[in-house]
């Protein structure tokens, strides 16, 4: 594999040394992906296993609700093969069910107004129960909320979509996270129990400084909010899949979807919004995406910036501690040592369809320019998208304020009079003195 320099992993394992150290943490285990490739891995603490054995990549621990965004996954999937539509009612699909109005959408983004946590006994601490069981104690009385006011975070949003998904495929949300995702992606040490070489989850006593063993309950209908274990290595491919997209599991397009701002904490903002499935964070010019986790005993982060192509991954066997927030400074130390080198240029291939629309436009005044980047026509000026043929004399807008709007091209016989995009009309030269 190639690897980051000497001078770039000592400041990486700096960062985590400093984490494990200040925050009590028996072990703490990650890994930074570049470029399709995992490029660092490092470790602290002598305590992952019960036998005080020393963290690696190949380790499991378990990963909290990065589980989520594999259930994301498997409604997307669902989605794009035409068995259901993100703005359906989630009683269309478990009829009869309490918050049952809510949609689809809702609960991927966590923006339905649903209570954060199921009723009884606190879940994650507790053998877990059967949907049945589980969903007769759902009271919606117990809304934290309306509907699209706010992002308020829910578990229980996602043992429902759990559930739904394994109704639409006629098969366990178990099997279909392996088949659909685990298989495809070649991530064979993550799993729905701990197996092989696995971390024991801790929580530090406060004032004896001692380790106590955190309980591994199987969290039954649960599941697809936080069961999965995993290890460095295999959240490494993981975090490349949303940098390089495997078809087979979800298209680019997809991807880029469930990566748009869907639901925000008034209070935060886009600094740390949700989209369907994945949390982000502004990291100004950038955007990182990706999920925290936590059960007892365990913290794990995963965060990838698609645009520069790089990513960090994250476990420690602790209740609380800085684990889950580690990888954005990770990332941060990379690119410090190591800035991400822009894409080299090379000659742009000969467009299939829009050569005669490039050059200078103007809409009235406002002076625009149409050029080719990366094979995509590029409208640039006081009216700004790239564009994409959607067939003879037509385009749509790909990105900003003209995003899927329609731009035609008028002639009066061969020859172009001017172009209309959104009521916008373009020519070639300003309005006449």
């Amino acid at each position: 594999m190639t690897s980051v320099r000497p001078e770039t992993a000592d400041a990486l394992y700096a960062e985590i040394a400093a984490a494990q150290s200040e925050w009590k943490l028996p072990s703490v285990n990650a890994g930074l992906v570049r470029d399709g490739s995992l490029v660092w891995t490092g470790s602290r603490g002598q305590f992952a296993t019960a036998d005080g054995s020393a963290p690696g990549p190949d380790v499991q621990y378990r990963i909290g609700s990065i589980t989520k965004t594999l259930t994301a996954i498997l409604v997307l999937q669902c989605r794009d093969d035409g068995l259901l539509g993100l703005n359906d009612a989630v009683g269309k699909h478990l009829p009869g069910i309490a918050f049952g109005d809510r949609t689809i959408r809702h609960l991927l983004a966590h923006s339905g107004g649903m209570n954060a946590e199921p009723e009884g006994p606190w879940w994650e601490r507790n053998p877990g129960v059967s949907f049945d069981q589980l969903t007769a104690a759902m009271d919606e009385s117990q809304a934290a909320g309306p509907a699209d006011r706010r992002h308020h975070y829910s578990n229980l949003g996602y043992a429902l979509l759990g559930e739904l998904v394994a109704r639409l495929r006629g098969a366990s949300w178990l099997d279909l996270v392996r088949e659909r995702i685990l298989d495809p992606l070649e991530m064979r040490r993550t799993s729905y129990f701990p197996s092989g070489v696995t971390a024991q989850g801790f929580s530090v006593h406060p004032f004896s400084g001692q380790l106590v063993p955190e309980p591994a309950y199987d969290a039954g209908a649960m599941a697809p909010a936080g069961q999965l274990w995993s290890t460095i290595e295999d959240l490494a491919k993981y975090a490349m899949f949303w940098i390089d997209p495997v078809y087979e599991v979800l298209s680019r397009d997809t991807v880029e979807e469930m990566a748009a701002p869907s639901a925000a904490d008034p209070r935060e903002g886009l600094t740390a919004s949700y989209g369907l499935g994945l949390r982000l964070i502004a990291d100004d010019p950038y955007l990182l995406i990706g999920h925290t986790g936590s059960m007892p005993g365990f913290l794990a982060g995963l965060f990838i910036d698609r645009l520069r192509r790089i990513g960090a991954v994250t476990l420690g066997n602790a209740t609380y501690g800085r684990v889950a927030s580690l990888p954005p400074d990770l990332l941060r130390v990379l690119v410090d040592h190591e800035p991400v080198l822009p894409q080299e240029w090379v000659p742009e291939p000969t467009l299939a369809q829009g050569t005669e629309l490039l050059g200078h436009w103007f809409w009235g005044n406002t002076p625009l320019t149409m050029t080719v980047s990366g094979g995509i026509l590029h409208l640039t000026g006081g009216l700004t998208t790239r564009l994409s043929p959607l067939g003879p004399d037509l385009y749509q807008g790909r990105d900003g304020y003209l995003a899927g709007e329609k731009l035609r091209v008028v002639r009066d016989g061969d020859q172009i009079t001017h172009l209309n995009i959104a009521t916008f009309v373009l020519t070639r030269t300003p309005y006449a003195l």
